[in-house]
């Protein structure tokens, strides 16, 4: 038996990327999935899985909405019953360096990464709570030491790094794990940056084409945020705690 069937997992951002990587990888375990992401490419995806013969959901929610994501982990619940494992994934880039960095580019950023980690992370740990388990992913970054041009980038993933240290206190004596994780993976998001644009002129390719097959693939993501999410880590967690 697949290791998550009978769970279901809500990713966000998961139309493509790291966050379609981790709705294929989980479906491939079993698991009932729902997507949640802005984009068409997301009904696209949840079309191919049902193809497959896998249960799943699509809602398009802005995760900067507390009433969307309040509504898109309602209609998750009454798709499958409960909500075992969130992710969040979703995001935008909005590159500059901060002595020309606009309030709006800094807004967005901040509202879509670490407003919407809390959205969704919020709504989703009341239902967690109230059954007594479940398991948060987050996506934080290496941005958040330091990247130049990415002020508003490092300040949202640094702060998605704060989110996750306490609600992974708060919740663990309800059986509720939250990890966060900085993935390394060349996606479409860093096709639309500058430097995206800039290798495309000089290879005739985007860095997310030239990422496939790598180090860089956003499929070596999958696996980690599959085994976090699993009860093998959550016993582990178990353990060190009680060292």
């Amino acid at each position: 038996m697949a290791r998550f069937t009978g769970k279901s997992v809500v990713v966000t951002g998961a139309a493509q990327g790291i966050g379609l990587a981790i709705v294929k990888a989980f479906a491939a375990e079993g698991a009932d999935v729902g997507i949640c992401d802005l984009a068409p490419a997301a009904g696209e995806a949840m079309e191919a899985l049902v193809r497959e013969g896998r249960r799943g959901v699509y809602v398009r929610a802005d995760v900067s909405s507390e009433q969307q994501v309040r509504r898109m982990v309602e209609e998750m619940i009454d798709a499958f019953g409960r909500i075992d494992i969130l992710v969040n994934v979703a995001g935008i880039l909005r590159d500059r360096m901060i002595f020309n960095m606009t309030e709006a580019e800094w807004d967005a950023v901040i509202a879509v990464h670490l407003k919407g980690t809390f959205n969704c992370t919020r709504a989703a740990s009341i239902h967690m709570r109230e059954q007594q388990g479940g398991r948060i992913v987050s996506m934080s970054s290496s941005s958040a030491l330091g990247a130049p041009g990415q002020p508003n980038y490092a300040a949202a993933k640094a702060g998605i790094m704060g989110l996750t240290w306490s609600t992974a206190n708060a919740l663990g004596k309800y059986g509720v794990t939250a990890n966060a994780i900085m993935p390394s993976g060349a996606t479409r998001m860093i096709d639309s940056t500058p430097r995206g644009q800039k290798m495309f002129e000089e290879t005739g390719k985007w860095p997310s084409e030239m990422a496939r097959g790598t180090e860089r693939d956003p499929d070596n993501v999958a696996p980690l945020v599959v085994f976090l999410s699993s009860d093998a880590a959550a016993r582990s967690a178990r353990s060190s705690r009680n060292v």
